[in-house]
């Protein structure tokens, strides 16, 4: 693949990721409006919600499966141009069904983008640079999600419906479908060539059984770490005697560093290595997350852009080491189930922590998390073996 091409099958896929990200967390800001707008219950608002959660992360899975035969381009083109129609039509709405079936197709849509986009970015990228690629693309998302969001809300005050930039954005989703149509097909045609010549894995094509295991489970832990502490973090804040106001500074606070992080992180796994860096990262986030406990409540405040950057940062080192350990035919499906992997934890850490913060305190909850990320340490040691041992296939 010569020079332009990589550079090009990145930008779109960066593209890709900015628009789904932005879109998934742009129902934050909508649902209110919808309720507003149309008379909503919240058992409706939760039902939308729901809706379109799952959607994204029961069809990652699928979406794997279906590139391996269709391609990771033909059907990431698709994703996300149903995702931006959805959009359109939701502009459009007349009721709860209408806005329900609008947004569980957006989540139908962007279930592909994660999984296939890193899957694409592996392929253009199959040696060196790949986590700095990964690590690139990661960004993105969280630049559509500040991006979507803001530009919503800064229209909101002028006093303006929000079905015009509902419509505007669907729009753009299927512009970014194009993109990602004509500047990725040059590149993955070869890549397919390549991929149809060569003997097919079978099974899930996982070339260190114990090493992707291993992966997996750090994944599991970080991801309930990250989605736990999110959670927690504004209510911990709260009970330090902070106002509620500086206490919802917190999110934005950890996204702001989680944005650096999740570019430098994968520099810096070109530089020092895979395991090296995840100890590095899990180490500072249990230490960090253990901090805010002990920390006056504007300590924590400060604290946590500088924890943001090992909280989120991780990810883009652990997506990026897949391409190690699976077969280049089944990256799509080994994504999917990691990124499922992933939107699970998402669903049950929150609750789960939530819970023990209901009995024992949110202080106690969240030293547990601070504790329990440092889980993945023992783990990092059978990465490491993995990494050296001779590969099997399951």
């Amino acid at each position: 693949m010569g020079g332009t091409r990589p550079k090009k099958t990145l930008q779109a896929c960066c593209a890709a990721h900015t628009l789904h990200d932005g879109l998934s967390d742009l129902t934050y800001v909508l649902l209110p409006l919808l309720a507003q707008s149309f008379g909503l219950s919240l058992a409706q608002v939760g039902m939308i919600r729901a809706a379109h959660r799952t959607a994204m992360a029961a069809f990652q899975i699928p979406a794997g499966l279906i590139a391996e035969r269709f391609g990771a381009r033909n059907l990431l083109a698709a994703g996300t141009a149903m995702a931006g129609a959805a959009f359109v039509l939701l502009g459009y709405a007349s009721g709860f069904w209408m806005i329900l079936a609008a947004l569980f197709c957006a989540g139908v849509g962007s279930a592909v983008q994660h999984p296939l986009c890193s899957s694409v970015i592996s392929h253009a990228f199959p040696e060196a640079g790949r986590r700095t690629a990964l690590g690139t693309y990661n960004l993105f998302g969280d630049v559509g999600k500040f991006a979507f969001g803001g530009l919503l809300s800064l229209w909101l005050m002028t006093g303006l419906s929000w079905q015009g930039p509902v419509v505007g954005y669907g729009l753009i989703g299927l512009a970014t479908a194009a993109v990602v149509f004509f500047w990725i097909s040059d590149g993955s045609r070869h890549q397919a060539a390549a991929v149809a010549a060569a003997p097919r894995s079978a099974g899930w094509g996982v070339r260190h059984r114990r090493g992707f295991t291993a992966l997996c489970l750090i994944e599991i832990l970080d991801s309930s770490t990250r989605t736990g502490f999110l959670t927690l973090i504004a209510f911990l804040l709260i009970d330090k005697g902070l106002s509620t106001g500086l206490a919802t500074l917190a999110v934005p606070l950890i996204l702001v560093g989680g944005m650096a992080g999740k570019f430098a992180c994968g520099v810096i796994a070109e530089r020092v290595g895979i395991v090296r860096t995840i100890v590095i990262t899990e180490i500072a986030t249990g230490l960090g997350i253990l901090a805010t406990v002990t920390l006056p409540g504007i300590g924590v405040l400060w604290l946590l852009p500088l924890l943001g950057v090992v909280l989120q940062g991780t990810s883009s080192v652990l997506y990026a080491t897949i391409g190690d350990l699976i077969e280049s035919d089944k990256l799509p499906r080994a994504f999917g189930l990691f990124y499922t992997l992933g939107s699970l934890c998402g669903i049950a850490a929150p609750l789960g922590y939530g819970l023990v913060g209901d009995i024992a305190g949110v202080e106690n909850a969240i030293a547990l998390i601070g504790i329990a990320v440092l889980m993945t340490l023992p783990l990092c040691a059978v990465l490491r073996s993995a990494a050296s041992a001779e590969p099997q296939r399951i």
